[in-house]
Formats: structure tokens, C-alpha cells, sequence
């Protein structure tokens, strides 16, 4: 029965595999006549068929039916959750063999690379809403290996709102605009999330890491995300593993301010999209290492937390992270629409040597996640769309359904058969075929949940006592300004009242902002802390971030040029900003040319700015506008470089202490001092 095996399924890929599949599937429509769908070509693309020039139009234009019909059916359903999003290609390669613990294909060997297309996306707003609004936000990476594709999906903080899938519709009822008003979008600053999140207490720890710096990311790459669910890795041997991964940013984990992410959100509501396109563009590809964290199954009660509680965090110094592979995002996408928007994942694509532990939220996300593509892509056939088509050929007695453009050619499409001779065919496990884990199961139908989950506290206090003085200022500032908007009083009582098991300094603060009653009571008694819980704990550096330079003409040529060469080669992203675009020229003659201007550009868009000044006949108005970019930048604690040209712009007084600001003037060091500064990116001793 095995004689007709192709070997076809076995295919050897890698990193380029993908690109080549979908370059079949690219239309270049630049240089070619216009024509309708059925390849017409059109001599008028302006007007209606008409009875007269001043006449009515005539039904049997199809031309203008086509063309309107097509328009107005352009939309599909967008994600119920995650619907603003975006992302890129890319490439992910093995550091190690992992073949100890998983028989995963891809993970077999040192320096396999498999292609990989990732989404970003927020989960609260719509896709017309805001990129930096303060969100839970997620990753989902599509592996095309030779064995499958694999679904890895991952959110922005180790913890999840719900323990089990069955409150997912509550959690995200609550968290998504109120019914009535269908208001607010993209914040969860509202009565009905609040009056969730007191009421069903396992949400307080992942509503304390968005509360937390963690919430407003300052780029998608620079964002650490774990896969919350705990899966299985399985060997060869038929071994089993508990598994949770984590992606870590090569460039450190790093956040807006709060009025930064609000102010950024009007200005360019595309930031984070904006700022992962234009670095791939530049050459500066987004990388995340893949970690591990494993726990042996015989060890699974072994610890204080339950290692199946999606609402817990596996801690790295106790469980340590296994750094195992490199993700590269190299290549933008072409078509945002063909790609971003009908890309589809699923917790269930997993591959051999990848399984599902029981976790209830996982156990409940692979049932959902093919219902929702279904609905949102319209078609059973969602799966042979170019971006979700896996590289390795796929074959099965599925026929028909909206969108089939597969021509199977079979007699049959059944099993078993003898007219095909019983093919398409199974494949035994020792060949490649996919087996689940055989866990031992026992116990009851029943609707319940293991009291190990019922500690709602510990973690959080933990969480807390981990962050830095700073991070903890910015997360009672977010909570009042959540709480503050909820017009409710009992709800604001309830949830300080709540918020007093983590601590109890903080929530009395939160309380007095709020208008509420202190709480009574005190924080768990819980003193552990674990430095990798604090995103300061990350690298930081100069590479990728923006400075905005300020200036006009009459600049220090030799001094300027000297100082953007440096930044350039430290691989810092400059704008160039000035009273209007074209050439700025120095007192030597340098030109530059400006791409942004005062009107244009925005104090909040850039990390740091280098001030230069220049000789201008309307020096009032570029003295304002100077002062205003660096007034702003100087309460938001970014570094500050200042030309010689431009120390008139910046000085000491009792008011303020200068932290973060490096003068050029009489400095032979500066521009290594101004690179050191934009590595730090913040600094908060500044007065």
C-alpha cells in the first residue's frame, strides 16, 4: 500500500521558500492597460454610461456595476479582537538542536532557517483605531516549515485576563466598547472593564502589567511577548515536556510615557506601523531571540504556582529561559490587505513534536480560532490563500466550499478507497505522521476549576515588588487615570478596595486620586521579587532610535556634519527638521536637506533631538518653535543634544538640573557623550 508514497511532503525548505511560493502570486500592475476582471480593456474610467451627457445612466453599464459592486464588497469581517494590526516576513534559525526535548523539524539542528511571517496587533480597538493606545498587544508568527505550517501566538506580558476560555467573550465583552454608545475605542478607561476586572479578580495581574510601562510600547520591535499557554514539546522517544516560549527583542523592551502614547496617537495613529516598516526599508530588521522555559511532567506540582494557569508566570529565575533561535524581520509586505488582513492563525497548526497540554485556555483557543477564520475569511478554503498556504505540499479528500480554486482532478475523495488505492494515504508517526501525546486522563465531567488556580495575589505582589521606583510612579499614574474615568463610585471603591492585596501604599494613593475611601487591610504578606520582570532590566541602545535635528541656515558646518556622521554610523535614525523642506546651508557652504518641518513634525514622534539652531530672518518664530520641541522633550526625560550654534535654546536655572542634556560647546567628546545619552533614552533624576 506504501509503493505510491511521494516523497513530495518531505521537501527540503528554508528561509527563502516562502518569498519564492508567494512570487507566483504577485501582480505588477504598473505599465499595463486597465481592463475589467474578465481582462476588457476599458477606454473610460471617468463616467456612467449616460443617455445624453445631461441624461440618466443606463442599467447595462456592467462596467460601473463592476467596478462599485467590487468596491463596496471590499471589506470583510475584521478580527473580533486584534483588529488593528501589522507586520512583516521574515526568517527564524536555530541556534541548537532542541531534538532532546522536541522532534519539531525545524528545531532539529544549529543554523536551520525556516521562513516566518509575523502580525502585530493590538486587541481593543478596531483596525481603524490607534497604535499606541495603552493595550494588551500580541504576536503571532507563522512558521512555513517542511513538516507544516506552525502557529506560534504570543501576547506582551506572561499573564492572561481569564483561566479558562470560557470567560474569554466576558473579558473582552467588558474590555471592548461600552454597548449603548459603542464608546470608547481603544481604552479600556471605562465603567463596564473596571466593574469586570473588580468583580472577576484572576484579570487583576495581566490588568496590572498593562497598568504598567508594559502597556504602551514604544515600537513592535522592542516587544518582549510569551506564548501565556503552557504547550508540550515531545522527542522521538515519545518524552514529553512542559513548554512555554517567550520572544525577547535583540534591542531591549522599551515604552512611551503616557501623554506621549495619547499625544502620538492623534498625530500619527500609524506609529507603530510606521516605525517597523520604515526600519526594515532602512535595513535595520527587527530580531527577537526564541526562548524556552521547560519543566519535566513529573515535576509538574512541584511548584507554587500551577504550571497550567494561564493567569501565572512561570518566573525566569526559578524556571530558566533557553535561548534556542533568532527570528529576522527582513521584507515589508506588499499588499497589507492580501496579507496582513487575511493571514490566519491557529493554535492548533502545531507541527510533530509540538502538542497541547491542558491548559483551559488553551484547550479553548484551538477549538475558536478556526470558527473565527471561517466567519472573518468567509470560505473553508481560507487555508490556500498565498500567506496562509503552507510551503510543503498538502493533499486530503476536502472538496468544495466558497473560493475553491484547487482543481482536484481525483475519482475519489474518501477513505478508505481501492480506487485510489487507498490514497491519499496516513503516515505512520515513525514516518513523520502527526500523534498526540497519549496523557493520562482520569477524574469526572465536571464544570470546575482546580483550587490550585485560586490564588489571585501572590503573583501580582510579586510583579509589583519587582518594579523600579519609576515604573511604579508610571503605573499608579495609569490606574488613576483608568479609574478617574470611570463614573461609577462603587466600581472605583471596589477596585481599590482590590488593588489593596497588592499593596497597600500604592492603593491608598490610587484611592486619594480617585475620590474614593482608603481601603482597609494590607497587601499579602509576599516580599519576592524577580529582576526579570522589570523591562529595565533589558538592554538599551542608540541603534534605530530617532533624533530630531533643529535647525536653519547659518549652522556650524564642520561641527554638524562631523556630529551627523557619528550618529549615522552608530546606526541612529535622524529627521531633519526645519522651518520649511529643501537645503539648510551653513556658514561653509553644507547643505542639508530638510524632510520634516516644524508644522510637520512633533516633539512626541522622536526619542531625542539635537538642537542646532542657525541665523534665520524670522527668529522669533524659530526660537518659539525650538523651544517648544525641546520643552517637551526636556519634561519627558529624553536626552538632549545642543550645538554651538543652539545653546541660546537651553539653559540652567534653579528650576532645572540639565540631566540628559550634552552642550558641543568647548566638548571635544560630544558626539560619543550625545550617543551614550540616546542609548540611556531616559532620564529620570532630570529636574
Amino acid at each position: 500500500m506504501n509503493d505510491n508514497r511521494s516523497q513530495e511532503g518531505n521537501r527540503n525548505v528554508d528561509e527563502n521558500s516562502k518569498n519564492e511560493q508567494l512570487e507566483q502570486f504577485r501582480v505588477q500592475n504598473t505599465g499595463n492597460p486597465l481592463t475589467t476582471n474578465q481582462s476588457r480593456k476599458i477606454s473610460n474610467d471617468e463616467d456612467q454610461l449616460k443617455a445624453g451627457v445631461r441624461g440618466p445612466t443606463l442599467r447595462q453599464d456592467y462596467d460601473f456595476f463592476e467596478k462599485m459592486t467590487h468596491f463596496v464588497h471590499e471589506p470583510i469581517p475584521e478580527r473580533k479582537v486584534h483588529a488593528r494590526g501589522y507586520g512583516a516576513h521574515g526568517e527564524f534559525e536555530c541556534y541548537q538542536s532542541m531534538k532532546q526535548f522536541t522532534k519539531a523539524g525545524f528545531l532539529q539542528e544549529a543554523g536551520k532557517k525556516t521562513s516566518v511571517f509575523v502580525r502585530f496587533s493590538t486587541v481593543q480597538g478596531s483596525k481603524g483605531s490607534k497604535d499606541t493606545a495603552r493595550d494588551l498587544r500580541c504576536k503571532g508568527v507563522k512558521f512555513y516549515t517542511e513538516e507544516g505550517n506552525y502557529d506560534l501566538t504570543t501576547i506582551a506580558m506572561p499573564v492572561l485576563i481569564n483561566q479558562d476560555a470560557m470567560k474569554f467573550p466576558d473579558a473582552m465583552h467588558a474590555y471592548q466598547p461600552e454597548p449603548r454608545t459603542g464608546m470608547p475605542t481603544a481604552a479600556g478607561a471605562h465603567d463596564t472593564f473596571w466593574d469586570y476586572v473588580a468583580n472577576n479578580q484572576e484579570g487583576l495581574h495581566m490588568v496590572l502589567w498593562i497598568m504598567s510601562d508594559r502597556g504602551l510600547l514604544r515600537s513592535y520591535r522592542m516587544m518582549e511577548s510569551w506564548s501565556i499557554n503552557t504547550y508540550l514539546f515531545v522527542n522521538d522517544q515519545g518524552v514529553a515536556t512542559f513548554v512555554r516560549f517567550v520572544w525577547k527583542p535583540v534591542l531591549g523592551v522599551h515604552s512611551l510615557l503616557q501623554d506621549e502614547a495619547q499625544k502620538i496617537g492623534g498625530i500619527d495613529p500609524d506609529f507603530h506601523r510606521r516605525d517597523l516598516r520604515e526600519a526594515i526599508d532602512r535595513g535595520a530588521y527587527a530580531e527577537y531571540e526564541l526562548g524556552v522555559q521547560l519543566i519535566a511532567l513529573e515535576d509538574e506540582f512541584k511548584f507554587e504556582f500551577d504550571v497550567l494557569d494561564p493567569s501565572k508566570f512561570w518566573p525566569e529565575e526559578i524556571v530558566p529561559v533557553q535561548l534556542i533561535g533568532k527570528m529576522t524581520l527582513n521584507r515589508n509586505v506588499d499588499n497589507e490587505f492580501a496579507e496582513l488582513e487575511q493571514v490566519a492563525f491557529n493554535p492548533a497548526n502545531v507541527v510533530p513534536g509540538i502538542d497541547f497540554s491542558n491548559d483551559p485556555v488553551l484547550q479553548g483557543r484551538i477549538i475558536a480560532y478556526q470558527s473565527a477564520q471561517y466567519h472573518r475569511l468567509g470560505s473553508a478554503n481560507f487555508q490556500d490563500l498565498p500567506i496562509n498556504r503552507p510551503i510543503c505540499p498538502f493533499h486530503n479528500n476536502q472538496r468544495q466550499g466558497f473560493m475553491r480554486y484547487r482543481i482536484d482532478v481525483d475519482q475519489v475523495n474518501y477513505h478508505y478507497n481501492s480506487l485510489a488505492n487507498n490514497t491519499p494515504y496516513t503516515t505512520p508517526p515513525e514516518e513523520g505522521g502527526y500523534e498526540s501525546y497519549p496523557k493520562k486522563v482520569d477524574g469526572h465531567v465536571i464544570r470546575a476549576r482546580s483550587k490550585s488556580f485560586d490564588d489571585f495575589f501572590t503573583q501580582p505582589r510579586i510583579f509589583w515588588n519587582s518594579l523600579t521606583p519609576i515604573e511604579k510612579q508610571h503605573t499608579i499614574e495609569a490606574l488613576s487615570y483608568q479609574l478617574a474615568n470611570v463614573m461609577s463610585e462603587s466600581v472605583r471603591q471596589q477596585n481599590v478596595d482590590m488593588l489593596v492585596n497588592v499593596d497597600k501604599e500604592m492603593a491608598t494613593i490610587v484611592a486619594d486620586n480617585i475620590g474614593v475611601d482608603r481601603p482597609s487591610g494590607t497587601n499579602v504578606p509576599v516580599t519576592t521579587s524577580y529582576p526579570s520582570l522589570s523591562q529595565y532590566s533589558t538592554p538599551s541602545y542608540a541603534y534605530t532610535q530617532k533624533v530630531g535635528v533643529l535647525i536653519s541656515n547659518g549652522f556650524n558646518g564642520q561641527e554638524v556634519t562631523s556630529v551627523l556622521n557619528f550618529l549615522q554610523q552608530n546606526g541612529v535614525f535622524m529627521e531633519i527638521v526645519s522651518e520649511r523642506l529643501g537645503i539648510v546651508t551653513g556658514d561653509d557652504g553644507t547643505q542639508i536637506q530638510v524632510n520634516k518641518t516644524f508644522l510637520t513634525s512633533s516633539p512626541y514622534l522622536v526619542d531625542s533631538f539635537y538642537v542646532v539652531g542657525g541665523n534665520v530672518e524670522n527668529k522669533p518664530k524659530l526660537k518659539q518653535d525650538i523651544k517648544y520641541f525641546v520643552n517637551t522633550a526636556y519634561k519627558n526625560f529624553k536626552p538632549i543634544g545642543v550645538a554651538s550654534t543652539g545653546q541660546s535654546y537651553i539653559k540652567a536655572s534653579d528650576k532645572n538640573n540639565l540631566v540628559g542634556v550634552i552642550f558641543a560647546n568647548n566638548n571635544p567628546n560630544f558626539s560619543n557623550e550625545f550617543v551614550s545619552a540616546i542609548a540611556q533614552q531616559r532620564f529620570w533624576d532630570r529636574t
